[in-house]
């Protein structure tokens, strides 16, 4: 199971791979984002049909730059050195924007963090990026132990 999206994604498409830890920091948070969505998104549409406008407000809560940011904080001490090492490269990458209602720091934190998960992505190692997600959910209490 682990890494079946990518591989599937790699063989129907004939992609170029480079080794994730190649990868820049940026584009990594990019893909990371996304992977991340995906997740967050299919967490709150699990509870059935509802208005879209409460599903989002719902995913907002995951997405936010905020809640990142205390994700990656309360993850940090987690992590593997390769892990550390990779969210270390996101957070301190140059970035071309910043978010609308985050500090700087926040900011920088959230962009480490999807660059840990895109790396993790990369790396097929989705079973991790859900158990980082797991943790960081209940920790920010969207989740129940």
């Amino acid at each position: 199971m682990n890494g079946e999206l990518l591989q599937s994604l790699i063989k129907e498409f004939d992609l170029d791979t480079i080794p994730p830890a190649e990868v820049a920091a940026i584009t990594l948070a990019y893909i990371g984002d996304a992977v991340y969505e995906v997740v967050t998104r299919t967490i709150v549409t699990s509870g059935g049909n509802r208005r879209i406008n409460a599903i989002h407000k719902d995913n907002v809560k995951y997405v936010s730059a905020v809640s990142q940011a205390k994700i990656a904080d309360f993850l940090e001490d987690k992590l593997s050195e390769e892990e550390l090492e990779q969210y270390r490269r996101g957070k301190n990458a140059k970035t071309a924007t910043s978010a609308k209602n985050a500090s700087l720091t926040q900011y920088h934190k959230a962009t480490g963090f999807e660059a840990l998960i895109g790396f993790l992505f990369l790396s097929k190692k989705n079973e991790r990026i859900l158990e980082l997600c797991k943790l960081g959910f209940k920790e920010l209490g969207l989740l129940k132990e």
